[in-house]
């Protein structure tokens, strides 16, 4: 059989970084390439019993199909928390839930994208996203990321350049992979340049509750007075990745469209799994609960930095980030950023390829991408003291 594929998938490549990740199925494969939250980050018998009640005592409402937008009770839980959390949702604004936050940046580019247009995003930017822009044929227009977050400067000449761009992409908290944090001076000027340009932003803030140092910084969709701001929240990161519940606050003409989308994709998100959401925050202190998470990270995250201090000192270059999962590091110019992630993988130590999150995963870069929260503490430390090992070939 011949098979042909649409333009759409026959234009898109398996990326490096697929090839690195495959090694983490060998259980003697050290982690540091993941993504996901610490084992004893989940709060497992809360979800337990509130499953357990439900099924006893509601199982035909957990079962049933439900309605596009979400489960009522969890879209009015959710709103009043981002409300009280963030300051975000005004008059123009509504909210739909949404299968994990990946779903809220494929129905943005379905609602908003023809193919041919540009997407603008931070360079590097997470790689599910890039790929989701990539599947409706959008051209990726990279703007660098600095220490305090995009290059607004390069990113006005982006717009100036590009008259077809349709969004701004964003990770303004921790981003992934660089770990940096948006200053509350350019998120202003991000917002006053879309505003300016006309341009759509997609802010997709899964980490910023997981910030253990540093001050609280404002959303961009905290700002949003012009209708003019797509923010995705996910609680995947402080709750449960697995059961796929996220949600999306924006303008109600855009959830509109959103929400025809989603009826095409997937009809709902599951309602057990949002009943699961809306009974957690009803019967505990979430806020507790994050504050106990935002503990276990600020250990993972000061263990590997004083490791990679002192295993990798003199070899490779990092800024420590704030909060989130990832710490990005710089290696040497003389050295094959592939050929060391190699050389890890034989010695049963994954990290990503720098590559994997450029908009242009062909281009060279000098970065690896490493994770704390996945790997035990041991592993963690034994992990790092390995790349030590690997890093000492090259000097």
């Amino acid at each position: 059989m011949n098979y042909n594929f649409s333009n759409r998938i026959s234009s898109l490549q398996p990326s490096a970084i697929r090839e690195i990740l495959k090694a983490t199925a060998d259980p003697a494969i050290i982690p540091l390439a993941a993504g996901n939250p610490a084992p004893d980050a989940f709060p497992v018998e809360e979800v337990r019993a509130i499953s357990a009640d439900i099924l006893a005592n509601r199982p035909i409402d957990a079962l049933q199909y439900g309605v596009s937008e979400g489960y009522q009770p969890l879209r009015d839980t959710v709103k009043d928390w981002m409300k009280q959390r963030e300051n975000i949702g005004r008059e123009f604004d509504d909210i739909i839930i949404m299968s994990g936050a990946t779903q809220v940046m494929d129905l943005t580019t379905k609602v908003l994208c023809n193919e041919g247009d540009t997407v603008i995003c931070e360079e590097p930017s997470f790689i599910g996203s890039l790929n989701c822009f990539r599947s409706y044929n959008c051209k990726l227009k990279g703007v660098p990321v600095e220490a305090d977050g995009m290059d607004v400067d390069a990113l006005e000449q982006a717009l100036k350049s590009t008259p077809n761009a349709k969004f701004i992409y964003t990770i303004p908290n921790f981003q992934n992979p660089s770990g940096a944090t948006m200053s509350l001076e350019k998120r202003k000027r991000l917002y006053a340049l879309a505003k300016e340009y006309s341009v759509m932003i997609l802010e997709d803030n899964p980490y910023g509750d997981l910030r253990v140092s540093g001050e609280k910084i404002p959303t961009i969709k905290s700002m949003d007075t012009e209708g003019i701001v797509i923010y995705a929240g996910s609680f995947s990161k402080i709750l449960s990745p697995g059961l796929r519940v996220a949600y999306c606050i924006a303008p109600k003409p855009v959830l509109a469209k959103m929400t025809v989308g989603k009826q095409a994709a997937d009809v709902h998100t599951p309602c057990l799994n949002q009943m699961i959401v809306d009974e957690w925050f009803k019967r505990y202190d979430v806020n507790a609960h994050i504050t106990k998470i935002q503990d276990i990270y600020r250990k993972k995250l000061n263990l590997m930095c004083d490791c990679i201090d002192k295993e990798l000192g003199d070899f490779v270059e990092y800024v420590r980030p704030e909060g989130g999962l990832f710490i990005w590091c710089k290696l040497p110019d003389n050295v094959n950023m592939l050929e060391f992630v190699q050389k890890a993988v034989e010695k049963k130590v994954a990290v990503v390829p720098g590559n994997a999150f450029l908009m242009n995963d062909t281009d060279s870069t000098q970065y690896i991408r490493m994770n704390f929260s996945t790997p035990s503490d041991e592993n963690i430390i034994k992990g790092v003291k390995i790349l030590g090992e690997v890093a000492k070939e090259y000097k």
